[in-house]
């Protein structure tokens, strides 16, 4: 059986992701134009420091589930807990207007909606992290979802985002439900995190039919 996402960020770079980071068997991270996240082996100093040494030149980067309990030249600051949430059964996709495949044509688009709505975690070479779907509006992006981290037997859903003039049309719950489906249909478990005060957004994935698997850790790196 695969092992369960219980440091995804580090479970990811050390597998199907391994060609999007660096590292070693102590600290890997993910290029910084692809995306700012970061991970250890264990909570133990002796990969703290290796992933201090890995680091270079970034200002800020995010660890989530296993955290060290120091980065030398660096600060950890408690982000606050996020909720994994695995799907417990395939939803059907509700209806609503066409759905493209978001590619290169459509960057612009992606990392305008992103800077918006959720700064700082989308980068102009992110898309190659996954799958991108996206609803448009009147020319305008107006909903995208995607997929992020991967490992064996595993796919996190992320980039779920709606422009505000949007809201409450029920986009992101289209867009979610057909990244599921896909997910399922290659024999993988989709999974996604979601922070624990983000009440609105959890009743959205649970009436997807996604239920909380574990409470992760999540904090902020900063030089």
């Amino acid at each position: 059986m695969n092992a369960a996402p219980d440091n995804p960020i580090w479970q990811a770079l050390r597998s199907d992701h391994a060609a999007l980071g660096a590292g070693d068997d102590c600290a890997a991270a993910y290029r910084a134009e692809v995306a700012p996240f970061v991970g250890v082996a264990a909570a133990d100093a002796r990969c703290g420091e290796a992933l201090a040494a890995l680091l270079g030149e970034r200002e800020t980067c995010y660890l989530v589930g296993v955290i060290p309990p120091q980065v030398p030249g660096w600060q950890l600051h408690d982000h606050g807990v996020i909720d994994q949430m695995v799907c417990a059964a395939v939803p059907e996709v509700p209806p609503g207007p066409p759905v493209v495949e978001l590619g290169a044509g459509h960057l612009d688009d992606m990392l305008a909606l992103t800077a918006l709505v959720y700064p700082g975690y989308f980068r102009h070479d992110t898309p190659r992290m996954g799958r991108y779907l996206g609803i448009y509006r009147d020319g305008r992006l107006a909903a995208m979802a995607g997929e992020r981290m991967a490992l064996p037997g595993w796919r996190e859903i992320s980039g779920v985002c709606t422009h505000p003039d949007h809201l409450g049309r029920g986009y992101a719950q289209r867009l979610v439900a057909l990244a599921t489906r896909r997910i399922a249909a290659d024999g993988r478990r989709p999974f996604l995190h979601v922070s624990a005060a983000n009440g609105r957004a959890k009743r959205i994935y649970e009436h997807l039919g996604y239920a909380d698997r574990v409470a992760l850790a999540h904090y902020v790196l900063r030089r």
